[in-house]
């Protein structure tokens, strides 16, 4: 994008010119968010059973109670060896949101098919204190699409993001920033492939769990707290490539 000073008053028009198109999609979002909390729910009948660092708990206990629940799908497979780069880029911002959270009803937690022990090491390892779940041996991660198995893989059968196919984990040949970030997670692609990043809510209403929303992909943007800062600096993302690592991978010269 080639770019050319001007003077302060033309900068000013430019300026309140795109302000104008901000505020619609402020607007926007606004309407958004209304029509997110209108979506109907499901009632949740399945007993999820989780590791926690309270012991083995249920999918209502997870709520701390408070009536409100999100869960992160993190990317942390059985077979990984850590946590995807990317969700713990995403992750860096959360331990500031949870006591917000917590004190408006709402917890905030992340929940991963790692072993509970895995999920710790790596917890500490990377400095966070928010709510960390294993769901290994429950079909949590499965029936809320975040998940997928083998014979899935090979059948073509992975229905992710409210479609089948079509994502980068799921192309032949693999992607170079798919092979690059299995790697990182010390696995291969097709094994790193069979979990995904993805947002769920709960609501705890008279004892029963109901399931309010789910969000993956580009969905999970507006969590990302290092992307709207880079979409608010001058060269915006500007990216050709996986360039983050997890914070304490950078070179610290």
């Amino acid at each position: 994008m080639q770019h050319h000073a001007v003077s302060r008053e033309e900068w000013l028009a430019a300026r309140l010119e795109l302000l104008k198109a901000e505020k619609e999609l402020t607007r926007r979002s606004d309407e958004l968010a209304r029509r997110r909390q209108e979506l109907p729910w499901v009632r949740v009948d399945k007993e999820y059973r989780f590791e926690t660092e309270e012991g083995n708990v249920s999918l209502a206990d997870l709520f701390r109670g408070r009536s409100q629940l999100i869960v992160y799908h993190f990317m942390f497979g059985p077979d990984y060896t850590a946590g995807c780069p990317s969700c713990s880029a995403i992750a860096d911002g959360f331990d500031g949101s949870v006591v917000h959270l917590a004190n408006h009803d709402v917890t905030l937690a992340t929940v991963s098919r790692a072993p509970l022990a895995k999920l710790q090491a790596y917890k500490q390892r990377m400095g966070w204190t928010f709510p960390w779940a294993s769901s290994l041996g429950s079909d949590f991660n499965f029936d809320f699409n975040v998940s997928f198995t083998e014979e899935q893989q090979r059948d073509g059968a992975v229905d992710y993001n409210y479609q089948r196919g079509g994502h980068a984990l799921d192309m032949t040949p693999v992607p170079e920033p798919v092979a690059q970030f299995a790697a990182m997670c010390g696995t291969d692609a097709p094994t790193y492939a069979r979990d995904r990043p993805g947002m769920s809510a709960f609501v705890l209403e008279d004892g029963v769990v109901y399931h309010t929303y789910s969000t993956y992909v580009r969905g999970l943007d507006g969590l990302w707290g290092m992307y709207q800062w880079l979409d608010r600096a001058p060269k915006g993302r500007n990216e050709t490539g996986p360039w983050f690592r997890r914070h304490d991978e950078y070179d610290k010269g």
